[in-house]
């Protein structure tokens, strides 16, 4: 079992700060079909579902990684070279059960190069048949038997922070399993896996904000309207200080499995629906994409009308405009109608060549600008004529 150039491409390596542990475990070598994929494993829990029926079973598992996962890059390299047995899966003896805690894609690829049926269940019909040889050098596959206490630093290094990085709804769970589970300080976790401080914090605080909506039941991510969940708006959203205000986090208290105030889960919740949408009530997200809709949403927060507006279902560019009342809305046209007339005139020798219908139109502006002006101008005299009379009251 030589390794060629393609395949390392396929597999690459990572460097990795160094584990006592990892370098004084002994390889073994357990038979195939007693190695269980890992249920818990944060990139299956990640940002999209599995399928609804059945997300925790070995098949959903194995379907979600070739779906998801580029198993089959892994699968063509084996299929061509072997398997390489100086890249051990890492397993957890756990009820008595092999679980595999890292190389759950090199664990699927070779049960499907072994397997028609599983194949045919995941829609792999492309993969290389191997000969009854190379499938007998598959039987056992070299582990390293450790817990995951052992490893999370490892993992997080390659995982949460390294060139195999998770999505950042995967890294959230993994951070909150070493701090709730482990004990281990957020500063601490950060430093082990070479990332910084504020980010695992902003991380871990967002998933712990979502666990105490789904504990509430104001919240449930499962009733997201879209498959994708789009973690990112929340944990940065957190940041704002009209969001902060308004479901009553305070960023500057050490990080804290319950961040939202029970008080305020409700609205959190209510903030929640507004990023991700409700299945079950068949409401869409407001937020489509984080630049710049998040940062419309915390202005909008920041106002009474604006969050009535929201709570009516109005789109979010009505729920802003509403937010700003109107005589904002027309000092930012007014400016808005000033500027562009500049831009116009800047382009004027360039950008004009006597068009008469480009005439026409600034003959209307100019009708209308006259016309505002001269409104305005009433309103302007009335106001004065009214201090006038209130202070020679």
């Amino acid at each position: 079992m030589t390794a060629s150039a393609d395949s390392i491409k396929l597999m690459p390596r990572v460097s990795v700060p160094p584990q006592p542990l990892l370098a004084a475990a002994t390889v073994e070598w357990l038979p195939v079909d007693s190695l269980l994929f890992d249920e818990t494993n944060p990139r299956l829990s990640s940002d999209d579902r599995l399928d609804e029926d059945g997300g925790d079973s070995q098949e959903q598992v194995l379907l979600h990684l070739w779906r998801d996962f580029a198993v089959d890059e892994v699968a063509l390299s084996i299929a061509a070279n072997g398997y390489f047995p100086h890249e051990p899966l890492f397993v957890a003896h756990e009820d008595s059960r092999a679980v595999v805690i890292e190389g759950n894609r090199r664990l699927a690829a070779v049960k499907l190069l072994r397997e028609a049926p599983l194949r045919n269940l995941v829609g792999a019909t492309d993969l290389p048949r191997i000969t009854a040889a190379q499938r007998a050098r598959l039987d056992t596959l070299p582990v390293l038997v450790l817990s995951r206490a052992d490893v999370w630093q490892y993992l997080g290094f390659k995982h949460v922070n390294g060139p195999q990085a998770w999505q950042s709804y995967s890294k959230a769970q993994y951070i909150a399993w070493v701090r709730n589970t482990l004990k281990i300080p957020l500063d601490e976790i950060a430093r082990r896996i070479g990332d910084k401080h504020a980010t695992v914090s902003r991380l871990y605080t967002a998933l712990m904000a979502l666990q105490q909506a789904e504990a509430a039941g104001t919240f449930y991510v499962d009733d997201r309207a879209k498959a994708h969940f789009s973690f990112s708006h929340l944990y940065t959203g957190l940041n704002y200080s009209g969001i902060q205000r308004f479901v009553g986090y305070d960023p500057a208290k050490t990080a804290t499995a319950k961040p939202i105030p029970t008080a305020k889960l409700s609205a959190f919740g209510e903030l929640c629906e507004w990023l991700y949408g409700s299945r079950s009530k068949d409401q869409p997200a407001l937020v489509q994409s984080q630049n710049p809709d998040l940062r419309i949403l915390d202005e909008v927060l920041q106002s009474k009308n604006g969050v009535a507006a929201l709570r009516q279902h109005l789109p979010l560019a009505v729920a802003r405009d509403i937010s700003k009342g109107d005589e904002r809305l027309f000092r930012e046209s007014m400016v808005g109608a000033k500027r562009a007339l500049q831009e116009a005139r800047a382009r004027l020798l360039t950008g004009y060549a006597g068009e008469p219908d480009l005439l026409e139109t600034a003959e209307d502006a100019v009708q209308l600008a006259e016309n505002i002006f001269e409104e305005m101008s009433r309103v302007r005299a009335g106001t004065r004529r009214g201090r006038s009379q209130r202070s020679g009251r």
